[in-house]
């Protein structure tokens, strides 16, 4: 496809090629379509039926579809002027969802606000929150991006602030996963690998390693997964049943429908560990094609990039990309053993409508660079330099 075809006018009406973005929203769709009969299936054994489930999943796709279509129709830049007003908010919820009495206390952890069926995860609204911010702030700094303080500390303090909270929810792997996009963003920026990154990084590590051994359960949980084969009442029963899923479904699956690790053998079959029901019931085909889908939204998403008109832009895609594609591979990681147990949603597959709505916020700021992102009218440099004299 032509770099031109790409960024022709939204008004023409002449047909065009295929779009990186056409293919992202290509896979989004049949990840939503695989995953609304795993949900009935995987929460066919639930006291609540699997009906209702399967209700509130579909309301929670037409929940993204508005969100998607909503974010589409923005104007992204107008919005720059209220990023850190947002970021603010962001981490104002978070700590409000830490307050006895206002956040919900579910399965051990404060991590929702609201009530019932609209209680919501504030750490959804976090990760766009502080995509956003971060992409605006280092956009109008790029000639500060290898100063300390003004180009990475003040960045970096930004991430503190959403990854902190969400930590102390008793979510290490949101806050890990949030923490690794946003040095991921810092990195895209210019910031200094050896000089900057590198130590964030091992302090992160080193962080995430107090968190573990000074809590008896997430201890538990990790010495669960190192010996998961000795330990099944001891934290390893989740990851040995998902294991035997695999097992089971061997390579053509046992059918749709037709799995038995979520009649009550699997915990959490229709969120973190859906990927299992796939493996038992669609087999190895069809957990490689689950894996496929985000394979090919993942490079399709990077071939758009290429094409991202200025700095905040490009930033601002790549978080949106990273934050699709990271939960996932953390999942896939998880449930085939070869990362410690953590909850962590397969988007647009798992049970779940902050997940949901999320991941149609993301794919919609992909539409909206697809009606937004111009045919470039000036040079790299000039493009550049527009978006520099900004600082």
């Amino acid at each position: 496809m032509a770099r031109s075809d790409y960024y022709d006018s939204p008004h023409e009406t002449k047909p065009k090629a295929i779009t990186p973005v056409t293919v992202i929203i290509a896979c989004a769709l049949l990840l939503l379509v695989i995953g609304v009969p795993i949900v009935y299936s995987a929460s066919s054994a639930s006291k609540h039926g699997a009906a209702t489930f399967v209700t509130k999943q579909l309301i929670g796709v037409g929940l993204g579809v508005m969100c998607a279509f909503v974010v589409s129709r923005f104007n992204l830049e107008y919005l720059r002027k209220y990023a850190v007003p947002l970021l603010v908010i962001a981490v104002i919820l978070l700590v409000l969802t830490l307050v006895p009495g206002v956040g919900i206390y579910r399965n051990g952890s404060r991590r929702w606000l609201g009530t019932g069926a609209l209680a919501f995860q504030t750490s959804e609204l976090a990760k766009i929150a502080l995509t956003f911010c971060l992409a605006h702030y280092l956009a109008i700094n790029q000639t500060h991006i290898g100063r300390t303080v003004r180009g990475y500390g003040i960045p970096l303090l930004m991430i503190a602030a959403v990854s902190l909270p969400i930590s102390q929810q008793k979510d290490i792997g949101t806050a890990a996963l949030i923490f690794g996009v946003g040095i991921a963003i810092l990195f895209l920026a210019g910031a200094k690998f050896f000089r900057h990154i590198i130590p964030t990084l091992l302090a992160g590590a080193a962080f995430v390693a107090f968190l573990v051994v000074s809590s008896p359960n997430r201890l538990a949980r990790f010495q669960a997964w190192m010996n998961h084969e000795t330990s099944i009442l001891d934290g390893g029963w989740q990851l040995e049943q998902a294991l035997s899923a695999f097992a089971v479904g061997g390579i053509n699956g046992a059918g749709l429908g037709q799995g038995r690790q979520q009649l009550s053998f699997l915990p959490e079959a229709h969120t973190d560990f859906i990927c299992a029901v796939i493996g038992e019931e669609l087999g190895l085909c069809g957990t490689l094609a689950v894996v496929a889908l985000f394979l090919v939204m993942f490079i399709a998403g990077l071939i758009h990039l290429r094409r991202a008109p200025n700095m905040f832009q490009y930033l601002l895609t790549a978080g949106a990309l990273l934050f699709l594609i990271m939960p996932a591979l953390v999942n896939f990681y998880v449930v085939t053993g070869m990362g410690p147990t953590k909850g962590m949603s397969l988007p647009f597959v798992s049970y779940g409508m902050s997940n949901l709505i999320l991941a149609g916020a993301l794919i919609g700021v992909f539409i909206n660079n697809r009606r937004n992102w111009p045919r470039p009218a000036f040079s790299n440099r000039e493009r550049l330099l527009k978006e520099v004299v900004q600082t």
